[in-house]
């Protein structure tokens, strides 16, 4: 991950090259005036881009966030330590959850999330670099564990957040749609642990997207244009 951060806050320089890694590098200028947040289960969960400090502050206070979950994992850039930093001060339980975006999710990382969720204090706030896609599979599957349908898991997976389902992060949409399709009547948590099969989902995927089109104009929109993880 490219970063200029040092790893130091404890002096005006170290701060003031973390704020400029953030901003500049990290592309948090983007997100200062918009957050990409929304309930996800009012009181329960919320999602949003990466957030620097001030907008954590304002999160807590809007809606009392007594977790932050981070899907981007231990990333040891300037918006990384900020955000851990603020997080401590504001008295916020805190989790490492990484998740990809364009990869088939992970069994066992579905389970340590669901045991986040079963454990965590709430409400809690799942927070990717921009909110889209990492924060709209961990949002989907929050859905589910919590034993919602998946056309209320596929609405966190949608455009109005800006996940692009043409692109790579469309394996995303593919693993609701295999739940649905093979889930028969499954509790998700069992269909997870017993029958969820991840190559099958990644072959599957290749197989059915490998002439679609528009999909290289998709991916140059997602990575290289908006520059998403």
């Amino acid at each position: 991950m490219d970063t200029i951060f040092r790893g130091d806050l404890s002096t005006p320089a170290g701060r003031r090259n973390a704020w400029i890694d953030a901003l500049f590098v990290d592309h948090a200028v983007l997100r200062l005036g918009w957050t990409n947040f929304a309930p996800v289960k009012p009181g329960a969960l919320y999602r949003s881009n990466h957030p620097v400090p001030f907008q954590l502050a304002k999160f807590r206070r809007l809606v009392g966030i007594n977790t932050l979950i981070n899907l981007r994992g231990e990333c040891r850039n300037g918006s990384d330590a900020l955000s851990r930093e603020a997080a401590r001060r504001l008295g916020l339980d805190f989790y490492d959850m990484a998740l990809e975006s364009r990869g088939a999710p992970h069994r066992d990382r579905i389970l340590r999330l669901a045991e986040i969720i079963r454990t965590m204090r709430r409400p809690a706030l799942v927070h990717c670099k921009s909110g889209a896609d990492r924060a709209g599979i961990a949002s989907a599957l929050f859905v589910l564990i919590e034993g919602g349908s998946v056309a209320e898991a596929r609405r966190q997976l949608s455009l109005r957040f800006g996940h692009i389902r043409q692109s790579n992060t469309g394996i995303l949409d593919a693993f609701l749609d295999m739940y649905e399709e093979e889930g028969g009547g499954m509790a998700f948590l069992d269909w997870v642990r017993d029958a969820y099969r991840e190559q099958a989902l990644r072959e599957r995927y290749a197989r059915e997207t490998r002439n679609r089109p528009g999909r290289r104009i998709a991916r140059f929109v997602n990575d290289r244009l908006l520059a998403r993880e």
